[in-house]
């Protein structure tokens, strides 16, 4: 399962399977569960891997394989990868049974055109899941509300209603519970939002490096939301956000079920200004933009420069080593920019 608001919790499945088990005379030895787990890659499948590990090392100690339905394999898009997971197991010599499915999975046409019709429609259901909650989350962010991830430094997760009306502040690691509640951003922590506006007033002001500041926070013991030291990263990402300014922004990224993390050109971002009480006052926030901006109006020959210089100086290229250098630029606007 991959959340805990799916019809078919984990604990839905342990009891179907127990009470298939207990009506065919069957004991269950071994439990294999992926809880919280996306079913659209094996990736961090950890227990599924280990069942196929398990069968074909031969570290079984069981005859059958109960299963609540095909769906459990996963909801792959390509409806032969959990059909090869299920042979793995019988060509080990381990029956495969559905308790939920309707249909005996033995070697008649019928059931193999169930089965090919079942994955079919779980990859088809993931599909149309992900341009379902694509267009809601596209929806809710064009007024305001924030999606998912953690909050940024300096800013609270608000749980509010539809109307917005505060309901809690939202903990690392807490989600909204309830169908109608949202979450918006607000500013956060005193000693963070101080914490923000030194470091934007250091960048825009006094023009101190970005890693300049950064060893300034860190020799005073300042640490960022993860409890850890700054680093250049931290800080060009923080500089560039304009969250600090009011302005939510949300799609600068895009994540297709088979292809990964893509970035969306600027065209593509949901900008809305003023629904998040600026941390930063708006000259001091414009100024820091405009100094950012300077440095992006690099060129691609100008960056190649940069790292050529840095290499013949210390002899190897890595991004710890290109954010402690005191001239070339950050490894994010490496990382940023579009060729």
């Amino acid at each position: 399962m991959s959340t805990d608001h799916q019809r078919y919790s984990i604990e839905n499945q342990k009891q179907a399977i127990a009470e298939y088990a207990l009506l065919h005379d069957l004991e269950i030895v071994r439990t294999y569960a992926d809880e919280g787990r996306s079913g659209l890659h094996i990736k961090r499948r950890d227990a599924l891997k280990r069942l196929l590990s398990d069968v074909q090392n031969a570290n079984i100690g069981f005859e059958v394989i109960l299963v609540y339905d095909v769906s459990r394999w996963g909801r792959f898009q390509d409806v032969d990868e959990s059909a090869h997971y299920e042979f793995l197991c019988k060509a080990a010599g381990i029956d495969v049974i559905y308790c939920a499915e309707l249909f005996e999975n033995n070697a008649s046409v019928l059931t193999a055109l169930m089965k090919v019709m079942k994955r079919v429609m779980a990859g088809e259901y993931s599909r149309e899941l992900s341009v379902k909650i694509a267009r809601a989350h596209r929806y809710y962010a064009k007024r305001g509300f924030h999606h998912g991830g953690p909050r940024n430094y300096g800013l609270d997760r608000i749980l509010v209603d539809d109307s917005r009306r505060p309901k809690a502040i939202l903990r690392d690691g807490q989600e909204k519970s309830f169908h109608g509640d949202r979450v918006i951003l607000a500013p956060g922590p005193r000693d963070e939002i101080a914490t923000v506006r030194e470091i934007f007033r250091m960048y825009a002001i006094e023009r101190m490096s970005q890693r300049e500041i950064v060893r300034t926070l860190n020799r005073k013991g300042v640490r960022n939301r993860r409890g850890n030291p700054w680093s250049a990263s931290n800080m060009s990402k923080m500089l560039a956000n304009e969250k600090y300014g009011g302005t939510f922004v949300y799609s600068r990224t895009k994540w297709p079920l088979t292809e990964g993390r893509l970035r969306n050109p600027p065209n593509e971002w949901i900008r809305v200004e003023g629904v998040i009480e600026p941390v930063v006052a708006e000259d001091i926030f414009d100024a820091a933009q405009r100094r950012l901006k300077e440095r992006q109006e690099l060129t691609n020959v100008d960056l190649l420069n940069f790292l050529t210089a840095l290499w013949c100086t210390a002899g190897y290229l890595s991004i710890p080593r290109v954010n402690r250098d005191s001239v070339c630029p950050t490894a994010p606007t490496y990382r940023d920019r579009r060729i």
